[in-house]
Order: structure tokens, then C-alpha cells, then sequence
């Protein structure tokens, strides 16, 4: 397992700026936050690829590992998305689940879909846990999982921190695994300071070592939620505190 950071955990900024920040917390490894809403669009990216990735190569020696899209992008943009992650060397790209209320089947075929436009790359797909979405439920999750055959979970603890279901969740998700997604929170709080939180991260470093889980542990501190100045410290706190426990 390594410790990664989000680019959306300075969402507010430049992308080029962002990497920067992040560079300097000492990261050396990164995930693109990509938004349609925000300042690295998909559809940009995939328009003007060939200037992306020179820029990429000039401007920073951060190593990507993830690419997570924040909404459905259309199976035309994700097919090149999956062309520039295989250039770019990433092994998985994070997508979204679909709102609940989405008939089962439907988020399967779209979820086959996407697992096999990948595949040819070489790309593995992780679907995003989140709330008000089908993988809200890690039951559904899983579900889905099982259903297309080589998708993975991107995990978020912090959704999961009802008492009722908390100690089960890891357990159940972990051998789906393939992406972490890291901040502290409550069960009524999504985002707190680190420390003040209820991820028990040493636990789940142990029930994702017992499945030889071995990739990204990423520090993803929500935009929005907080002062910006304080976010580069809540991310150094957070890598420091994962990092001892690898």
C-alpha cells in the first residue's frame, strides 16, 4: 500500500497550481480529480490530450496512479480517457455510481460497458462508494461487483461510519477493493480535523492487508468544507498518520 493525494483536495485552484501544492506536502504520488465543473475538465482533456500530457511531463515529476471522474462522462470521452490512462501508466479509473433509484439492471449495462471499453486498455474500473448513489449501500456494491466481472470498489470509509453497520462494511468491500479514498469524519460530519474523527485507520490498514490489498491509500480532503489554509495541514497530518501505519 502507498499514500496518494487528490487534486481535489484543491479543487478551488489551477490544476497546474494544484499539483504544485501538492508537490510541496511531499506527495510524490497523485490522483486527477477530473470535473466537467471544474478546472480539469475530461472533455478538455480528451480535446487537447497531446498538450496535456507535455505539459504533465514539464510541469511536475509527481507519478499519477487514479483517474476519478466526478460525473458520467459519455462512452466517447471515457474510451480516450482510457487511451491517455495507459500512456500515463495508471491501472484503474474511478467512476461514479448512478443515483438510487436506477433500475439494477441498468446500472449493470452501463457498468459492463465501461469494464469492457477499459479492459482493452488495460485499464481496471473502480466504482466510487457515495451517498444518495446505488453504491451508497455496500451490500449494492458488492452486488454490483459480482454482477460485472473485473469491476472493482473505490472505497470511502467516512459513508460508512453508522455503528450498526461500521464493523462489517470492511470486511464486505475489502476483497472488492481496488482504490482508497481518505479524510476523517463522524457519522454526522463527512469532513473533520484529522484526529477528531472516527476512521479507525489502523484498522482498516489491517483488514486491507489481510485481502494483500497493495495499492493506493489516497488523501482525499474535501473542497468547501473548512478554510483553505488549512487544508495543506490537514493533508501532511493525514499522510503522516497513514504513512506509520504501513
Amino acid at each position: 500500500m502507498f499514500v496518494a493525494a487528490s487534486t481535489r483536495c484543491f479543487a478551488e485552484m489551477d490544476f497546474w497550481q494544484a499539483l504544485d501544492q501538492i508537490a510541496d506536502l511531499e506527495f510524490d504520488k497523485v490522483e486527477f480529480w477530473m470535473d466537467e465543473e471544474g478546472s480539469l475538465k475530461p472533455s478538455e482533456v480528451v480535446a487537447n490530450q497531446d498538450d496535456f500530457l507535455l505539459q504533465l511531463r514539464d510541469k511536475t515529476r509527481l507519478s499519477p496512479i487514479a483517474i476519478t471522474l466526478a460525473q458520467d462522462v459519455g462512452e466517447d470521452v471515457f474510451e480516450e480517457l482510457c487511451r491517455i490512462a495507459k500512456t500515463l501508466r495508471v491501472t484503474q479509473i474511478v467512476v461514479p455510481s448512478s443515483p438510487v433509484g436506477t433500475p439494477f439492471n441498468s446500472e449493470i449495462d452501463r457498468l459492463k460497458t465501461l469494464v469492457d471499453m477499459a479492459a482493452i486498455q488495460g485499464i481496471r474500473v473502480g466504482l466510487r462508494t457515495q451517498a444518495q448513489s446505488l453504491s451508497g449501500d455496500a451490500h449494492t456494491a458488492v452486488e454490483l461487483c459480482q454482477s460485472v466481472k473485473k469491476l472493482g470498489i473505490a472505497f470511502d470509509p467516512s459513508y460508512f461510519l453508522d455503528e450498526r453497520i461500521e464493523e462489517t462494511v470492511v470486511d464486505l468491500v475489502a476483497p472488492h477493493t481496488l482504490h482508497v479514498h481518505l479524510r476523517d469524519s463522524t457519522q454526522d460530519k463527512l469532513q473533520v480535523q484529522v484526529g477528531l474523527g472516527h476512521i479507525d485507520y489502523s484498522r482498516l490498514v489491517s483488514q486491507l492487508e489481510r485481502q494483500r490489498y497493495n495499492r493506493a491509500l489516497s488523501v482525499e480532503i474535501l473542497p468547501g468544507v473548512g478554510d483553505i489554509e488549512n487544508r495543506p495541514l490537514e493533508m501532511r497530518k493525514l499522510r503522516m498518520l497513514v504513512d506509520s501505519l504501513l
